[in-house]
């Protein structure tokens, strides 16, 4: 297959910044304008006007997930491992590459996104047979707490750049849609409303929007490889537009992907 990471600007215009064969997924955009992204179960870096991927070392931990994020600080990554435990686990490894440090103490846990701090995590996880739902993690002591309630399955969460939500997908009798709670667990909003299934929404760093994807009504989960659609929507509330069309879905935006000028954001097509 092929994969091509993208660029959406503000001025509506979509540019191909990569294209390779394989399944490349999941990008971040770093700081100093790198993209992070994951492939063959393993963490990649394509540096500014790089023609190419280069491998970022993560020791032990070789089954990485399309669930990794830099810290605000740009001083380590997590990332999401199996291979110690064998289910999804939350690591910290230099930003530079190296050995992997444990964070969280309960598996299965999914990184998304950090607090402004970075002082916390927020992952998804699933405890005790319970159903998918949104925690935050302490990056000191690894104490974690659930901040969702009442969800049949909460997943993709990101915080908006003032500290004061978080946004993530909730579904509720069988319906997809965008969401925020603050970090204490109170005032959860649907943010969105309407007959797609709305996954991983992305609030930009300049307080203005936030991206997510949309699939087809029906639609069960966050498959790969369908015709879906990038939304944009005001972090304010109100009503959302569409502004790209593509072949895509499970890897195109799973986690924060805006350029920290909140003039753009990457994202992962896979053409036909």
């Amino acid at each position: 297959m092929k994969s091509e990471i993208c660029i959406w600007r503000t001025d509506g215009t979509v540019t191909r910044r990569l294209s390779c064969a394989g399944r490349i997924e999941a990008p971040n955009w770093c700081a100093d304008g790198a993209i992070l992204v994951n492939a063959d179960g393993r963490l990649w870096r394509l540096a500014p006007g790089a023609e190419r991927l280069e491998p970022v070392e993560t020791g032990f931990a070789t089954r990485l997930n399309n669930d990794h994020a830099p810290a605000p600080d740009g001083s380590v990554i997590a990332i999401s491992d199996k291979v110690e435990t064998g289910a999804a686990c939350i690591y910290l490894v230099p930003m530079t590459g190296g050995a992997p440090r444990r964070l969280t103490r309960q598996v299965p846990s999914w990184m998304h996104g950090w607090s402004p701090d970075g002082r916390q995590v927020v992952h998804a996880g699933a405890r005790d047979g319970g159903p998918v739902g949104i925690y935050l993690t302490d990056v000191e002591t690894g104490a974690e707490r659930c901040v969702t309630a009442g969800f049949d399955h909460a997943d993709g969460p990101d915080f908006s750049a003032d500290g004061h939500w978080i946004w993530f997908n909730g579904e509720r009798d069988g319906a997809v849609d965008i969401w925020r709670v603050h970090p204490d667990g109170t005032g959860a909003e649907r943010m969105s409303d309407g007959p797609g299934i709305d996954w991983f929404p992305h609030p930009s760093p300049d307080g203005r929007h936030v991206v997510h994807l949309r699939y087809p009504p029906g639609t069960k989960g966050h498959p790969a490889d369908l015709e879906v659609a990038l939304w944009l929507m005001p972090q304010s509330g109100g009503a959302g537009r569409e502004i790209v069309q593509m072949r895509g879905g499970q890897g195109s935006i799973n986690v924060p992907s805006w350029a920290p000028d909140s003039s753009a954001f990457a994202f992962v097509r896979y053409p036909a």
